[in-house]
């Protein structure tokens, strides 16, 4: 399974590059405001930045909700740097792009999708990734993991190629809990990466081999 870094934090990208485990970054508009980035200059400055910083795949996403806009902003994203991925809304005018984008040999990531029926729409138009946010579901008493497994089913039994972006994932058993469902990525803040190395075994063990060692 792929990990990706939810943030454009640039010290948090490279934390998690370095640590020898990212395989991308995904991106939004209110994470690109919680960072205080503003301006379209400045936005696009700031993905060729990520670009700069790790090897794998960046999805960047349009904030048009029209066909037109969505591949105006969609074309001009792609062309910043090969490991953008063009992030598209699960809307109608979104599905819309979606196509397009594919035919044109432009990678995307179709975000917000809440159900399996959403998921096999962006999966027949071609996306590259589709990104279900399980953490909200859970927000609303429903169950995230299970629309996962849900679409694994569906991917599986037609054998489509666009791969399943666990999105929204808030702790290390989300992860976990994605990994044995078969989820290719799972995309998170750095805390619930490095939530992952920690046991208190670990930590008493080593403690004692220091201890052991300095007799």
């Amino acid at each position: 399974m792929k990990f990706f870094i939810d943030t454009a934090n640039l010290a948090q990208i490279k934390e998690a590059q370095d640590l020898g485990v990212l395989d991308g970054v995904t991106t939004n508009p209110s994470l690109m405001a919680k960072e205080g980035i503003k301006g379209d200059a400045n936005i696009l400055k700031h993905y060729v930045d990520i670009c700069n910083i790790v090897t794998g795949d960046v999805s960047a996403e349009v904030i048009s909700t029209d066909f037109e806009g969505m591949v105006r902003e969609g074309e001009a994203l792609a062309k910043l740097h090969p490991q953008i991925v063009v992030k598209v809304p699960m809307i109608k005018e979104g599905v819309k792009a979606i196509k397009y984008f594919t035919e044109k040999g432009i990678r995307t990531n179709c975000t917000l999708v809440f159900s399996a029926g959403q998921a096999l729409l962006a999966a027949k138009a071609g996306a590259t990734y589709v990104s279900p946010f399980i953490g909200r579901l859970d927000d609303v008493s429903t169950d995230g993991l299970t629309l996962i497994e849900d679409i694994r089913t569906i991917y599986d039994n037609f054998g489509y190629e666009t791969q399943i972006l666990a999105a929204s994932v808030r702790h290390p058993m989300h992860i976990i809990e994605c990994a044995k469902i078969g989820a290719d990525v799972a995309t998170c803040p750095l805390s619930a990466i490095i939530a992952l190395l920690k046991h208190p075994l670990t930590d008493s063990g080593l403690a004692q081999f220091l201890k052991d060692a300095g007799k």
